[in-house]
């Protein structure tokens, strides 16, 4: 079973190249399922009930969420209603939606897990301890991805050893910026520590480059706006799934320009 987990889809021309290009890719590649990182989505930031709409319309079967998950209060219900997009779960308890999905694909049921890591984070619930009570909803799922949503590299890196051999894979999000360390881990866990971006590539995480570079170089606040008309890129990894075992055969990068 082949799995295109997404990295961060990033405002409207993300969203929009997304539906340009996904489709035909699932086709030539593919793929069974996809799940993208819908976190900053909406235009400006944050996951509102268009944006996810927008993507489960263009290809994308199942939203994941990070920190900008509640930016905008008219998701919250949409969260708490919908069965296609979840939050990260070690978030308190009373948050809107939900931590953990299932998708039935009739041959396999797939649970779908969101962390979001402590380290130069909000400080939530562990996300170790977190996990293992995760793992428990999704028990009878025989194919579980987790979307481990992390500024810190070491800590998804721990993580991906942590739930190695207890699912399907581990894939890290929220930098923005690819990383080249896909592999199928030892106990038969496929791993990337950042997924990338989907979105502007000529920008800085998104944003446009010249307010990234005042912001540096003044340390002054500024208005982060993203960048609509930039050049886009899909970043993202396929994992390949025996759906007999749940165990990854293959890890691929996955760059579409």
């Amino acid at each position: 079973m082949n799995i295109l987990f997404l990295g961060d889809v990033v405002s409207q021309s993300g969203c929009d190249f997304v539906r340009k290009k996904l489709p035909a890719y699932k086709r030539f590649a593919g793929i069974d399922l996809c799940i993208a990182n819908a976190e900053n989505s909406a235009k400006g930031n944050g996951l509102t009930p268009q944006s996810a709409q927008f993507l489960l319309s263009s290809g994308v079967d199942f939203l994941t969420g990070g920190n900008h998950t509640f930016r905008r209060r008219e998701v919250y219900d949409y969260l708490d209603e919908t069965m296609s997009a979840i939050r990260p779960y070690n978030y308190p308890a009373g948050a809107p939606g939900k931590g953990v999905g299932t998708i039935d694909c009739g041959f396999v049921r797939v649970g779908v897990v969101n962390l979001i890591g402590t380290t130069y984070l909000d400080p939530v619930e562990n996300p170790f301890l977190a996990a293992d009570r995760a793992l428990e909803e999704v028990k009878d799922c025989r194919i579980v991805l987790v979307d481990f949503h992390a500024e810190a590299t070491s800590e998804k890196k721990a993580l991906g050893f942590y739930l190695d051999g207890r699912v399907s894979a581990v894939a890290g999000t929220h930098t923005h910026v690819q990383t080249s360390d896909e592999t199928v881990l030892p106990g038969g866990t496929g791993y990337i520590t950042d997924l990338g971006m989907c979105g502007g590539s000529g920008t800085v995480l998104g944003v446009k480059k010249e307010i990234a570079i005042e912001k540096f170089r003044t340390q002054l606040p500024v208005r982060f706006d993203t960048e609509e008309d930039a050049p886009c890129a899909i970043e993202g990894c396929v994992f390949d799934i025996d759906e007999k075992t749940g165990r990854c055969r293959s890890a691929q990068r996955v760059r579409l320009t």
